[in-house]
């Protein structure tokens, strides 16, 4: 089940909503009980082949997290099993074809790929997974049953794709007695922000997947400036794709009082590639650090292990996005770039903000690039081409991916007719610019969810109307593939 569709909005979030409050009321337990049969429906919803899986996952990480709990003298033997099975999991599911073909590749022999179904969120709970057993392990969890660890790692809101919640944070509020009440503020601020992550969703990266995909489909008929203006697009859609779901999910975790971490904060902001990554995927990167980067000793040993733990850090990024050398590259480079940043800090400090900002800007674009290159030849030939400056025309089928439907109501309405006939390419450009307004200028939306002035709330009125009537046509999240 996705945020963006007429079941969850107009059936799935309400029930949910009113039997959480209702049975909490009842009984604090059986409410964690519509919590953990919500989310299940939630997820099975997508097809129970797939949901075995999960459930498969469940079983063998819980009696694990039960043992090491319980045989402390045999536990990290335990712990060591734990997290080989999940990798094993999440390698079989995403990396196995991937692996199997390179190595037959090597050796010169030919391989069939195997029909894998890859099971929603896997790449997310399993994380979730390991983080929770970890916390056991180390004995930082007070709330251990199965029912506190059910609502952890299914809670629906995050399961698909995040974001990735310490198991502690989130059963505390599960069991918080003050949270199991409507709190109105939190209802309105919830649904402010869940309109604007819909908003995101189908209105702009929705029609920026448009132009992405019309620039991937004619690589050898695009203009270089074609080119310029895909990589530029992609960069918009995966921003206000994923931000976009973030926002919901948080919305709507919000209406049942319960916080989930931010995400994003600003990631186009960003005046270096380790500030980028300071606002990009937050979760992510606190989960890197906390369970790979720290343990691996972080920045105590030395200048040289520092370096080393780092571009472990990106190249462990790089394969859990997907099994395919773009984004093994696309980490090592930004690995990379980081480590450039590290040894150049003092000097980087020393250049203009502005100059610090198109230069990360710019190293940001051209590996989202690769990042949705079917290869890495495909990226190397759409980089050729664009450096080349050969014809730095747009062509037609590019401007006309931003007509939408609604166009020429909006253009009637704020009495752009006339721009329109005139400016080659205007709603293009209209959707450029409010787009870089949107990174640049407002502050991001999770420390504004709590503002409900008037302004705001008529703003999130527009943002749910408009996008809940773009919602003919189901479309996937880009993260839904990792």
């Amino acid at each position: 089940m996705q945020f963006n569709s007429y079941v969850f909005i107009l059936q799935f979030l309400p029930v949910m909503i009113v039997s959480y409050f209702i049975i909490n009321k009842i009984n604090q337990n059986l409410g964690k009980i519509v919590l953990i049969i919500g989310s299940a429906v939630f997820y099975i919803y997508g097809g129970w082949n797939i949901a075995a899986i999960l459930g498969a996952s469940i079983v063998v990480n819980y009696t694990l997290a039960f043992l090491i709990d319980k045989l402390k003298k045999i536990k990290k033997p335990l712990i060591f099993i734990d997290i080989i099975a999940n990798v094993a999991l999440l390698f079989y599911f995403k990396y196995y074809n991937f692996t199997m073909l390179n190595i037959c590749k090597m050796l010169d022999k030919s391989f069939t790929m195997k029909e894998i179904i890859l099971p929603l969120g896997i790449s997310f709970f399993t994380f979730q997974q390991i983080m929770y057993v970890v916390n056991v392990y180390r004995g930082t969890l007070e709330n251990k049953g199965l029912i506190d660890y059910l609502v952890y790692i299914l809670y629906f809101p995050k399961i698909i794709m995040g974001p990735i919640v310490e198991p502690a944070e989130l059963i505390a509020q599960i069991n918080d007695e003050k949270l199991k009440k409507v709190d109105w503020d939190n209802i309105a601020s919830g649904l402010k922000l869940f309109s604007f992550g819909l908003f995101k969703k189908l209105i702009l990266a929705d029609t920026f997947a448009k132009a992405v995909n019309w620039g991937f489909g004619n690589v050898n008929n695009a203009t270089a400036m074609d080119l310029f203006l895909v990589m530029l697009f992609y960069t918009f859609e995966i921003y206000f794709d994923f931000s976009g779901y973030t926002d919901m999910a948080v919305g709507v975790s919000g209406i049942l009082n319960i916080k989930l971490p931010m995400n994003f904060d600003s990631p186009y902001k960003a005046t270096s590639i380790r500030d980028f990554w300071k606002r990009w995927h937050m979760s992510l990167t606190k989960f890197l650090t906390k369970y790979i980067y720290i343990p691996l000793g972080g920045s105590r040993k030395g200048e040289e292990r520092t370096y080393i733990n780092t571009m472990i850090v990106f190249l462990v990024s790089g394969i859990w996005h997907g099994a395919n050398w773009t984004f093994i590259v696309w980490g090592v480079v930004h690995g990379a770039l980081s480590m450039v940043d590290r040894w150049c800090e003092e000097q980087e400090k020393k250049l203009i903000e502005a100059v610090r900002w198109m230069g990360t800007f710019f190293a940001v674009n051209v590996l989202w690039l690769l990042f949705r290159a079917e290869s890495i030849m495909q990226w190397r030939t759409m980089l050729k081409k664009m450096f080349c400056f050969q014809d730095m025309s747009v062509s037609q089928g590019l401007i006309d991916t931003f007509n939408l439907p609604e166009t020429q109501l909006i253009l009637d309405v704020f009495h752009l007719k006339v721009l329109n006939d005139n400016v080659r390419g205007f709603s293009l450009f209209i959707f450029t610019l409010v787009s870089f307004a949107i990174c640049l200028v407002p502050e991001n939306n999770y420390r504004n969810k709590d503002k409900l002035g008037i302004i705001a709330l008529i703003l999130a009125a527009v943002a749910f109307v408009w996008g809940f009537l773009c919602l003919s046509s189901e479309t996937v999240f880009v993260y839904f593939n990792f």
